[in-house]
């Protein structure tokens, strides 16, 4: 007869397993890719690093559940924003806003799975972490100018240049150093919205407006 899990005992075995990714995000958060270590994430975890393996059999498994755990959190925060605006250039704008908000007050767990120089198994989910964020960022760009909010152009390629302008201008290493002030993280991702709105083509009045008009996602997770 076969051995069937009760309902208790997936919990706790999805409970210990979250448990796990979580550290590891803390330790992400703390120190980038290089602090994820099985043993360190273990004892923060509070379980035995033995267990940690049974989970999951080798680091780069970890990262893989990592990284993937967070891309899942933040394109969701991304989506509910740009799914809550009134419209497909405010939808754009909050999409933006949203990513950068929360990317600047996490800005170390930001860096470390969307940016940080790390080997190319690492590298891999990572990719698809960007690829899934610019993909979120084109939809809207192809809304607004399916709307005729913004000029035609390829919306591709200035997705793939709003993603760049948000890692290298806001966590990047040529990005300004981090400050712990809300007042700071507004001016930044105000300045950096007024940025992207005017390259992809939104007259200067408008673009001010719009960055105005802009709300930040309250602080979370």
């Amino acid at each position: 007869m076969a051995y069937r899990r009760t309902a208790n005992v997936v919990r706790r075995l999805n409970a210990r397993h979250d448990a796990i990714v979580t550290a590891a995000r803390e330790a992400a958060a703390e120190g980038g890719m290089a602090a994820v270590q099985i043993v360190p994430v273990a004892e923060r975890a509070g379980v035995a690093a033995g267990t940690v393996y049974r989970y999951f059999p080798a680091k780069i498994d970890l990262v893989g559940a990592l990284v993937e755990a967070v891309a899942e959190r933040e394109i969701e925060a991304v989506r509910s924003a740009a799914d809550a605006a009134p419209g497909p250039l405010s939808a754009l704008v909050a999409a933006i806003a949203t990513f950068s908000a929360r990317a600047l007050r996490h800005r170390r767990l930001a860096w470390a799975m969307i940016g940080e120089p790390v080997d190319n198994e690492v590298d891999q989910f990572r990719q698809n972490y960007r690829k899934v964020l610019a993909g979120k960022i084109e939809a809207r760009i192809r809304a607004a100018i399916d709307g005729k909010h913004l000029p035609e152009q390829d919306a591709g390629l200035a997705a793939a240049a709003v993603v760049g302008a948000m890692l290298e201008g806001l966590i990047g290493p040529l990005a300004p150093e981090a400050a712990d002030d809300p007042a700071r993280t507004r001016d930044t991702v105000q300045a950096l919205i007024l940025f992207t709105l005017r390259g992809l083509g939104v007259v200067d009045a408008r673009a001010r407006g719009l960055v105005v008009q802009a709300k930040l996602p309250a602080d979370s997770d």
